[in-house]
């Protein structure tokens, strides 16, 4: 086994590759970033591949010395096979060239992807970042079975919660031995105390960092919202993210006349957190939710949908209710808006739990911890 580890592999950790669609806002592309920034800080050599384009996280990391190659994959045009082709070949001969000991894949397309091409040039440990549940993939695409087979040709799966690593042993068949649940880590900033943003507003406001798009229940939140303001309890609905379905969220919460702020995406969310009153995340599917911790590091008061790791985050420090029901989640809403002393209750412990848990040096750590144990496994101990 040993004999397929091409030199200057073996020993002392020293290379670690990331690859992942692109570097946008997402939950999945600020974990990638964190991660590669801090075992950057730790003396280790990262480089980051993007299938597709950049974002705002690589000014970040090329100024910290991360290497961040572009390969030029494309879903449009005439010519997509052929270019998609060049740039698999592309990444093939980079990996080669680069030789790292691991190769991190974020997200379905990048193992698609990234797992034969890290085969090919002979990476010796690769492991699929699992972020999610597996209910929308399958919804999404029909490559669904081929990226579990390829999925199940890494040699290790990371679960960012425990709801994700059993979704990924029922709908994959993962073994459990090849999976590993390690949370994700909050930037250090992300407790700061800030400056609330103005929203002018009197009423309170509910807010909630999303995509706008269909799975994450935002329609669901308007509803709630308008049922609120019928039992005379009206507030803001402020929304922190972009997607396809603004537009219908935008026209949904005119005909219910709800107070609906769309703010767009926001690459610092702490000033919004610091005005809301509830933050709410009405998610039909979840993995472990980047908008929720990065809520309670704020202190905030959190009623999410019992979807995903919601309940790994929130058991008794926010309010779960059921997905797709409004009423419920107003009600929700309401028990945090008319009681002041549970609101700080929750803030307080839920901030507390995620000082401890959600810190980003045990977050690296862990992951260090793994890398290490599978690239001396795979080079014979």
């Amino acid at each position: 086994m040993t004999s397929a580890v091409p030199p200057g592999t073996r020993g002392t950790l020293k290379r670690v590759t990331f690859l992942i669609g692109q570097l946008g806002l997402g939950g999945a592309e600020r974990q990638l970033s964190l991660l590669a920034l801090e075992l950057r800080r730790r003396g280790i050599g990262v480089h980051v591949l993007l299938l597709a384009r950049g974002g705002p996280h690589e000014a970040a990391l090329r100024d910290a010395g991360v290497e961040v190659h572009h390969l030029g994959f494309t879903r449009s045009g005439r010519l997509a096979p052929a270019r998609n082709v060049l740039a698999f070949c592309r990444m093939v001969r980079l990996l080669r060239r680069v030789r790292p000991q691991v190769l991190h894949a974020y997200l379905p397309e990048s193992y698609l992807l990234g797992v034969p091409a890290a085969r090919l040039a002979q990476v010796p440990v690769v492991i699929a970042g699992r972020r999610g549940l597996s209910r929308f993939n399958k919804a999404r695409t029909p490559l669904f079975a081929i990226g579990t087979v390829v999925t199940r040709l890494a040699d290790h799966v990371v679960a960012n919660a425990a709801a994700v690593a059993e979704d990924a042993r029922r709908a994959e068949r993962i073994p459990g031995h090849k999976l590993t649940v390690i949370y994700n880590g909050l930037s250090r900033s992300a407790f700061d105390r800030v400056d609330p943003a103005p929203l002018g507003t009197g009423l309170p406001v509910v807010l909630c960092v999303a995509r706008l798009v269909p799975e994450k229940g935002l329609g669901f939140l308007v509803d709630a919202a308008a049922i609120l303001a019928r039992r005379g309890r009206p507030c803001t609905v402020a929304l922190a993210g972009d997607g396809p379905a603004r537009d219908d969220l935008e026209a949904h919460a005119r005909a219910l006349a709800v107070d609906l702020r769309l703010l767009g995406a926001q690459a610092d969310v702490r000033p919004l957190l610091a005005a809301a009153d509830v933050v709410v995340l009405p998610s039909l599917a979840e993995g472990m939710s980047n908008a929720i911790m990065e809520a309670m590091a704020a202190g905030r008061p959190v009623v999410a949908t019992d979807v995903g790791g919601a309940a790994e985050l929130l058991e008794d420090r926010g309010i779960l209710v059921p997905p797709e029901d409004p009423v419920a989640l107003g009600e929700g809403i309401l028990r945090v808006l008319d009681d002041p002393e549970l609101a700080a209750r929750l803030g307080t412990e839920a901030r507390a739990w995620a000082r401890k848990n959600l810190d980003l040096d045990v977050m690296a750590d862990d992951h260090l911890a793994l890398y290490r144990r599978l690239l001396d496994e795979r080079c014979g101990g």
